[in-house]
C-alpha cells in the first residue's frame, strides 16, 4: 500500500512540472501569434493630451491641438534616428494629400537640428511638427516607440493607434476606413 502512494507521489513530481511547462508553452504561443501592432492602447477613446510644445520650424510657436477641434486629424510620432519612419513617409504624404486629412508630427526624443535636417533630406509631409525633446508628451500619449500614429476625431478623442510602420495595406485596411467612419 505504501508502495502505491510513493509511486503516485513520484508520478506527481514529474507531471506537475510538465503541466506547468505545457501551460507556459501554450501562453507563449498565443502571445507570439498575436499581431503586436494590434495591442489595444489605454488611450483609445480618451481625449488627446495637450501637446503645447514648440514647433520645429517655428520654436516661438506651439502646437495647439484644441485648434483642431471639429476635424479628424493624424498625429504621427517620428524621429530622425528611426529607419521605419523614413519608410512610411511616402505613404503618409500620399494619404494625407489624397484624403485631405491634416497630418501633424510629434518629433520624439530627437535633437531639433537633426529633425530639421532629416525633413530637409526626406521631405516634410506635416502641416507642423512639435519638438518633444525629452519625450514627456510622448509618454502622455502612451508611446512605446517610433513610429506610432494616432487618429484623433473631431471631439479631440484618440480613436485609433497604429504601433509601428504604416504600409499602404495598413493605411487602406485600418486607418482609411477609421477616418472615413469619423468624417
Amino acid at each position: 500500500r505504501a508502495h502505491g502512494l510513493a509511486g503516485g507521489h513520484l508520478m506527481l513530481r514529474y507531471l506537475l512540472p510538465l503541466a506547468v511547462f505545457l501551460a507556459m508553452a501554450v501562453f507563449l504561443a498565443l502571445g507570439l501569434s498575436r499581431d503586436p501592432r494590434a495591442v489595444p492602447s489605454a488611450m483609445i477613446d480618451k481625449p488627446a493630451p495637450a501637446i503645447s510644445l514648440p514647433l520645429l520650424h517655428a520654436p516661438d510657436q506651439r502646437l495647439d491641438v484644441q485648434s483642431l477641434r471639429g476635424k479628424v486629424w493624424l498625429l504621427n510620432v517620428w524621429a530622425s534616428w528611426c529607419a521605419p519612419c523614413r519608410e512610411e513617409l511616402p505613404v503618409l504624404r500620399e494619404a494625407a494629400r489624397r484624403h485631405g486629412v491634416p497630418l501633424y508630427g510629434l518629433n520624439y526624443k530627437d535633437k531639433p537640428e537633426d529633425a530639421l535636417a532629416w525633413l530637409g533630406r526626406h521631405g516634410d509631409p506635416y502641416i507642423a511638427s512639435a519638438s518633444d525633446v525629452d519625450g514627456r508628451v510622448g509618454i502622455e500619449y502612451g508611446v512605446y516607440g517610433v513610429p506610432e500614429t494616432f487618429v484623433i476625431d473631431g471631439a479631440g478623442r484618440i480613436r485609433y493607434k497604429q504601433l509601428g510602420l504604416i504600409t499602404p495595406e495598413i493605411w487602406r485596411t485600418r486607418i482609411q476606413p477609421m477616418i472615413e467612419s469619423l468624417q
